[in-house]
């Protein structure tokens, strides 16, 4: 039986995470990404909001087919659908689009028109959240694009740790980047990115929650402006 094989339990999966946390905190995003492939095997993805597809391109790369998870609230601009179908057109990944139970529509039939207005917060559990945990139930650990510089909310994300909720290892292979970083890789490489980074837009969500950002504000300004709010529930 491989390592990537071998069923672990909960505690040896903290472990691991933690031990790997401290072991590739100076690793490259391709190094932590290769020790992810050869320790979890089919049992890893990628989760990409296709904001860009920096992290489904370095995993595509050290592991051809690599399943990348897509969460479509029913929310989100066309343009980000756009980057996901291009993505899937152009990259060596799997493509896996993950849905909530209800359709805008029947969450607007139960909880009431524009959800996202008056409880953001349910609304993200409804149409992030819970689709999530469910698609993710078969994965020993996943993979985000979550950076340190982009809010104080994020400066402390390790670049292997332990997700407590999930009972997963989360991998944040880019979180040392800056954003200097990001465009440089992007550049580099011809990356696909959301055709509204170019347009004000410096976080891309769902289109009823999100703004351009003014000039001086972080990269998460524009998200949920003018409430406390700044996650979804994903990452905090």
């Amino acid at each position: 039986m491989t390592t990537a094989q071998h069923e672990r339990t909960a505690e040896e999966l903290k472990a691991l995470a933690e031990q790997a946390g401290r072991d590739l905190e100076d690793a490259s995003a391709s190094d932590i990404l290769r020790w992810a492939a050869e320790t979890f095997g089919g049992r890893f993805c990628v989760t990409s909001s296709m904001e860009d597809a920096v992290v489904a391109h370095l995993a595509s790369r050290v592991m051809p087919g690599v399943d990348v998870v897509f969460l479509d609230t029913g929310y989100h601009f066309p343009e980000t659908i756009g980057t996901r179908d291009a993505v899937e057109a152009v990259m060596d990944v799997n493509l896996i689009t993950l849905t909530p139970r209800q359709t805008v529509a029947e969450q607007d039939a139960e909880y009431g028109p524009k959800l996202h207005d008056r409880d953001p917060d349910l609304c993200c559990r409804l149409r992030k959240v819970l689709p999530l945990e469910e698609g993710l139930k078969d994965y020993a650990a996943w993979a985000t694009g979550l950076r340190r510089d982009e809010s104080q909310t994020r400066a402390n994300t390790p670049v292997v740790g332990w997700d407590e909720k999930r009972q997963k290892v989360k991998v944040s292979p880019i979180a040392r980047w800056t954003q200097d970083n990001v465009d440089a890789y992007v550049a580099e490489h011809g990356v696909l990115t959301n055709p509204l980074l170019t347009d004000g837009y410096a976080s891309v969500g769902c289109a009823p929650c999100t703004r351009r950002v003014l000039e001086g504000e972080d990269a998460r300004a524009g998200r949920w402006a003018g409430r406390a709010k700044t996650e979804c529930g994903l990452h905090g």
